[in-house]
């Protein structure tokens, strides 16, 4: 008998996709992905039995003859059967590869059937497998790795897990939609090319004055530390001090030194992805630059028919096999956690990598010691180096009561002498940080005679801002910005900005948190509510960034009803009032931030509010999934139809798709906002889903606001 992995549409059946070439294909992919030998072993076994069920006489008429989709289950098979090879972290892959990675005893439960031989189909599954593969039990049985506790164990599963997923889909792409396997780009990270086009790009930037010396010397000792073999270390610069090519350019020659294959670049926020890679675009080309975030095409299921056409759609999930991948906190840390095969198909591509976090203390503290601990099994299993690059360094080094991170090294020589020599604003507080009314923020503003950039703490108060003082003659013109407003309608609003400081204009700004990292404005004067003390520097660092002026202005206040976009950041936000009242001048004090930071993270008792770490002791990955957020609130994407002729064009072709592709997803991105679920519940006469799972809003759009709504409820948007 013949037996088939897959049947192929529009092919007869003798040019179907043999089980045994799949099954040895996949191992031979998934053993590919492993950084060693020793690990590479186990991949291959894992690959060699993910589709062992298939051997299944059932299964083999099912793909003759059709059937309900799933009606015959073939991944316990090959998990029953590592599992009797004494193979346990293969059983928890196999038997995840298309549910996701159960709990442990969700595994137990879907293996006892096989273990209690109740099944008398096994044996003959395992010997038919072992004769058409020409192979032996003893071949099979290998000796597993050994690791220093059970963390690195867990992760361990998951690596492999990510491996046996890309694998398999790769080897059935590629013999059930060969055109679309042939359109995968295989680009490696070529050091000496990227190395010498970002020196070029550095040498051709102004070099002279103080600020551009002491740039050039941080990078110098950055580089000095290049050769380090992977570890931890942390780049420590003052805004405007060119963390991003100091670090991208320290990264590949780290990459370079130690043979790393990848460098991953992870923000804070989705809206700075696209002027960071638009910066690194034009340095390296844009063939080198893959964006991924949390947007629309990554919450749309994917089918487990690998003969249906919506094969389209797994390109538009990226497996991240590029050289440099710019991602957003929230997706890499939830996909690292995550259980889902879509989103951890990516995971083994960052082995061997070296990923730069771009302000990481802006992680929920509640959940920082089992994120750390996550970090610290990556480097030990998967030879992979994290560069903390931050302004605020937060104290993650292990100490008491805090099992941070053991040895972290810095890429910055004397930060506090440096940090000084760069103080470029002065801090002011507002009526004494006594509650204070729009009325008297806005004539304070008018008051400096000059541009004002305001930042608030949720998009209902960023919003009431602008309204008020749309009335102001001061000010030649008036902006707003928030994530009520899609990427395409926040780039435009923020190169307008841009273009009014650099031609002068008195203008105000009323903005949300989104400007704190990356948004390289130049404000002379900066209003900021009061705010964790991270949010309350990077809003600094967007005054007097460039030193052009002998002391920008910062003005802290509290508002008279003020709003937080949740407790943790409330906590923060008490607690940093707290410490500038007790002293001032602590904001001039290097040392001060990561104080603030050490007793912060004290006031989450033990940092793992959540039992993450404990979930991990006990193989619980299906919880896992479900525990670990970034963001607590569950989120949609929705496509805004009314923001321009070109975005109502997208969504009309869109609707007459049958299915999409990996570039219509794309496309999609530049018109997407991030809601809550309350908002689609309240508004569910305006939103339409199309037949491909996207949600498009046909309600209002603002060309000052974006979504038109209720102000009442305008933090129904992400941050």
């Amino acid at each position: 008998m013949v037996y088939y992995a897959h049947s192929i549409v529009k092919k007869p059946e003798d040019e179907w996709h043999l089980l045994s070439s799949h099954l040895q294909k996949t191992a031979e992919i998934a053993g590919s992905f492993a950084h060693s030998d020793e690990y590479a072993k186990v991949f291959k076994i894992a690959g060699l039995l993910h589709d062992l069920g298939k051997y299944q006489e059932s299964f083999q008429n099912y793909l003759r003859e059709g059937g309900k989709r799933g009606s015959v289950p073939h991944a316990s098979w090959g998990a029953a059967y590592s599992l009797l090879l004494k193979n346990q972290e293969a059983a928890f892959a196999i038997d995840g590869h298309h549910k996701g990675l159960p709990d442990l005893a969700t595994a137990q439960d879907d293996l006892k059937p096989f273990l209690r031989d109740d099944n008398p189909e096994f044996n003959r599954v395992i010997k038919v497998f072992q004769e058409n593969n020409n192979i032996t039990e003893d071949n099979l049985r290998i000796s597993l790795p050994s690791f220093n506790d059970v963390f690195e164990r867990e992760m361990f599963i998951r690596y492999m897990f990510s491996s046996l997923t890309d694998a398999d889909w790769l080897d059935t792409e590629k013999a059930c939609n060969p055109e679309l396997s042939l359109k995968r780009e295989n680009r490696v990270l070529d050091y000496d090319e990227l190395i010498n086009k970002i020196n070029n790009y550095i040498q051709s930037k102004p070099n002279k004055g103080e600020l551009n010396s002491l740039r050039n010397k941080t990078r110098e000792f950055a580089l000095s530390r290049a050769s380090e073999s992977n570890g931890f270390f942390s780049l420590n610069l003052p805004t405007g001090m060119g963390k991003t090519l100091t670090s991208v350019l320290w990264a590949l020659e780290h990459a370079k030194a130690n043979h790393l294959k990848r460098i991953i670049i992870v923000l804070p926020f989705i809206n700075i992805i696209d002027q960071t890679a638009e910066v690194l675009k034009n340095i390296f080309g844009e063939e080198f630059i893959l964006e991924h975030h949390s947007g629309i095409g990554d919450d749309i299921l994917l089918t487990d028919d690998e003969n249906s056409n919506e094969y389209n759609k797994r390109l538009a999930c990226e497996n991240w096999d590029y050289p440099i991948i710019i991602t957003t906190t929230v997706q890499f840390f939830e996909s690292i956690f995550s259980n889902k095969p879509s989103k951890c198909r990516k995971i083994h591509n960052i082995a061997e990598s070296v990923v730069i976090f771009d302000e990481v203390q802006s992680l929920p503290k509640d959940i920082i010691i089992p994120t750390l601990t996550m970090l610290k099994n990556i480097l030990t299993v998967m030879r992979t180096s994290f560069l903390f690059c931050t302004a605020t360094l937060p104290a993650f080094e292990k100490r008491e009561a805090f099992n941070g991170i053991e040895s972290i090294t810095p890429l910055t020589d004397n930060p506090d002498i440096l940090f000084k020599k760069v103080i470029r604003v002065t801090y002011f507080s507002v009526n004494n940080y006594e509650p204070v009314d729009f009325a008297e923020i806005k004539c304070l503003a008018e008051k400096q005679h000059a541009s004002v950039l305001s930042v608030f703490n949720t998009k209902k108060k960023a919003l009431e801002f602008y309204k008020y003082v749309l009335e102001s003659t001061s000010f030649e013109n008036l902006y707003h910005l928030s994530t009520g407003m899609c990427p395409a309608h926040r780039k435009r609003v923020i190169n307008s900005i841009r273009d009014d400081l650099q031609n002068k204009k008195t203008i105000l700004v009323s903005s949300t948190q989104l400007i704190e990292a990356g948004v390289d404005f130049d404000f002379p004067c900066v209003f900021r509510e009061i705010a964790p003390l991270e949010s309350i520097i990077q809003s600094a660092g967007r005054c007097n960034r460039e030193g052009l002026l002998k002391s920008g202005k910062v003005f802290l206040f509290c508002h008279v009803d003020p709003s937080m976009p949740d407790k943790q950041y409330r906590t923060a936000s008490d607690f940093a009032l707290e410490l500038i009242k007790e002293n001032p001048e602590n904001f001039y004090n290097y040392n001060f931030y990561h104080e603030y930071y050490k007793r912060l993270v004290g006031l989450f008792v033990d940092g793992d509010a959540r039992k993450i770490n404990e979930l991990r002791s006990s193989f619980k990955f299906q919880t896992i999934n479900d525990a670990y957020r970034i963001i607590d609130k569950k989120t949609k994407s929705v496509v805004i139809y009314n923001y321009s002729d070109e975005s109502k064009c997208l969504v009309d072709e869109i609707l007459r798709k049958q299915f999409l592709s990996r570039d219509d997803y794309r496309r999609m991105q530049k018109f997407v906002v991030q809601v809550y679920a309350n908002f689609i519940l309240r508004n569910k006469d305006l939103i339409n889903v199309t037949k491909h799972g996207v949600l498009i809003w046909y309600g209002g759009y603002d060309d000052n606001y974006g979504i038109s709504h209720d102000a009442s409820h305008s933090d129904d948007f992400v941050v």
